[in-house]
């Protein structure tokens, strides 16, 4: 059953134009939580060390390219000589809830790499049934029960919802951008081989290439999950000939934009480090947006700047713009304002030092790079999760729409609560789900929707909510813990629904983006029986430690101290007064003994050789 409204967030920025737009489809399978295999944290919880990983060290021959000490050395590293570096890295390759379709399964059976015992078919199929069967003696324990991997399950009382894994959702990519004069588009979605593919549509395609400094390296530059590409040491380049079409359709249009979101490594980058630039080299460009430590730079060539594109436009020292974290930027120009540099969405305040001028000496035999400059020496460090090229300028309204629109590959999950007693049939809780980076995923905005829009929630409870993996609740990034609230009509709208919370999570990704199933547990949701967490048991108060003993003696004070020397010398405290009034807040203020210090003797020194001194110097 589809929404009969669109979600809010997502076409409110409709007025703009030009943009997408997200339909919401119910699950086609509901299903509980099932009872799912995850890996241990680390590989002495199992029998990795005595299955898959002699084989892969040993028979299976993947010693040769897949450990860092190899010639022709290949990630992940999953033959490593450190047996917690080897179970980390090929975790993402072994399917514990189906090991037939585990990847380092189908690399020998179907598609023949690398296969040790002979080239054919049957041999690599031989290969391929071996390492299943270390796969599965390593989940079963390989006769170490305390070894083996168990399946988590969730059972009553808890409450639950369905459960569903990533792709189960509605993909919510690129909801309502603005994309209408895009010319070039890189969204990195591939994640394999050496092509960035221009999926905008507009031909000829500029498609990029995967440069890495070192040709044998897997992370000079690398695909990132969830959509991205990271560049260490290297760079992404277009030719020269599908480039020139970014030169024929700007200057026929005489305005452009280059957006972009970016994850610089750092903020000590300079040159300016080249982000996206299309140019030459050093001395000749169309156009840069590079980094200068926290500064974004604009070069642009024109009729008011040098071949090189200076003065360059860029952001002012003291707000820090650029910072090393996920940020959109976008950069503008038109023949009225000029060069404008927009971050999240906000314009910066930054004047272009030159009139606007036009962009008829553009080249067209530059090339469009991302990372570098294509002479080599402007390296960029960082992460790209979209770059898009514009034949217009987007107006702060368009720009506003994309940075709302975010980045990656996303999904709206709808977990079912419609089977809990209390809640309408029908309903759900919403959340915006990505796969934040190689490591976790990003949730966000959970929010109460039914798909029948004539269907009102009345009244329905819901407290401490949790995010489930796998099987089991996440043991870290669980947010919405402290939610006690109440769905009600009054709050309830039927195209939108009613938002939980307006916070994200980030939670662990463990069996990989394809495997991880995902469902909800509540403490108290609708009519259903509170599930309350477990007592954390009684409070052990420590005994509170007996007053520690105070010593019998003491110190004189400095009055006391001036008063014994005065009655011992015989001589008047007068005549010493003015040597005591210099003295006395280096002398003993309190009679505690502990708190004497080497301080206070060297002024009852001083004190005690000028009482001294005046007896001496009295012929009476």
């Amino acid at each position: 059953t589809a929404i009969t409204g669109y979600v809010q967030d997502w076409a409110a920025g409709a007025a703009a134009g030009g943009g997408k737009q997200i339909l919401l489809t119910a699950p086609t399978v509901l299903k509980d939580p099932g009872a799912t295999l995850a890996f241990p944290t680390t590989a002495a919880q199992t029998a990795f060390s005595t299955t898959v990983w002699p084989l892969v060290r040993g028979a299976g021959q993947c010693v040769n390219c897949h450990i860092d000490s190899s010639a022709t050395k290949q990630q992940p590293y999953f033959a490593s000589s450190v047996v917690d570096e080897a179970y980390a890295a090929i975790k993402s390759k072994i399917n514990l809830n189906d090991p037939p379709s585990s990847r380092v399964v189908l690399r020998l059976r179907d598609e023949f790499h690398n296969c040790w015992t002979g080239a054919s078919v049957a041999a690599c199929g031989a290969d391929g049934a071996m390492m299943q069967t270390a796969i599965e003696n390593m989940i079963a324990g390989n006769g170490d029960t305390s070894k083996a991997i168990v399946a988590n399950a969730v059972t009553a009382p808890t409450i639950f919802s369905k459960a569903l894994k990533l792709t189960d959702g509605v993909v919510a990519s690129g909801g309502n951008r603005y994309e209408k004069d895009i010319i070039a588009l890189y969204e990195f979605k591939t994640g394999a081989g050496t092509i960035a593919l221009d999926s905008s549509g507009v031909t000829p395609d500029l498609n990029l290439t995967l440069t890495p400094d070192d040709p044998n390296s897997t992370t000079d530059v690398a695909w990132v999950g969830g959509w991205g590409i990271s560049i260490v040491n290297g760079m992404v380049r277009g030719r020269t000939t599908e480039s020139k079409k970014l030169r024929d359709l700007i200057t026929s249009t005489g305005e452009y934009s280059i957006e972009t979101w970016v994850v610089p490594a750092n903020v000590t980058q300079e040159g300016p480090a080249r982000i996206i630039t299309y140019s030459a080299g050093t001395a000749d460009r169309n156009f840069t947006l590079g980094q200068t430590q926290y500064n974004y730079d604009f070069m642009q060539r024109s009729s008011t700047t040098d071949g090189n594109g200076e003065p360059m436009l860029s952001t002012a020292d003291a707000d820090e713009d650029l910072q090393a974290a996920l940020q959109h930027v976008v950069t503008t120009f038109d023949p009225l304002n000029g060069r404008r540099i927009y971050v999240n969405g906000v314009f910066t305040d930054d004047v272009d030092p030159v009139a606007a001028g036009n962009l008829n000496d553009w080249d067209d035999t530059f090339a469009l790079v991302l990372g570098n400059e294509l002479s080599g020496n402007r390296q960029w460090q960082g992460t790209l999760r979209l770059v898009a090229i514009h034949n217009r300028a987007l107006t702060q309204a368009q720009i506003q729409q994309n940075f709302d629109a975010g980045v990656g590959e996303k999904f709206f999950l709808l977990f079912s609560i419609g089977d809990v007693p209390g809640v309408p049939a029908g309903s759900y809780i919403m959340f915006s789900v990505e796969q934040y980076d190689s490591y976790s995923y990003l949730f966000e905005k959970p929010t109460f929707i039914n798909l029948d829009a004539s269907v009102m929630p009345g009244t329905i409870p819901l407290k401490r909510m949790s995010i489930g993996i796998n099987g089991r609740e996440a043991t870290i990034g669980q947010a919405y813990r402290n939610l006690n609230t109440s769905i009600t009509d009054a709050a309830y709208d039927a195209a939108t629904g009613q938002v939980l919370s307006n916070i994200g999570t980030v939670i662990p990704l463990e069996n990989g983006a394809d495997a991880d199933e995902f469902f909800l547990t509540f403490e108290t949701l609708g009519s259903a029986p509170s599930n309350p967490p477990p007592s954390p048991g009684p409070v052990i108060v420590p005994d509170v430690p007996a007053p520690l003993a105070t010593s019998d003696i003491g110190v004189r004070t400095f009055d006391e101290i001036d008063a014994t020397m005065a009655a011992v010398t015989g001589v008047s405290a007068q005549v010493v007064k003015p040597v005591f009034d210099v003295l006395r807040q280096q002398l003993p203020a309190d009679e505690a003994l502990e708190s004497f210090l080497s301080a206070h003797q060297m002024a009852i020194a001083q004190l005690a050789i000028a009482y001294c001194s005046a007896l001496v110097d009295n012929s009476a």
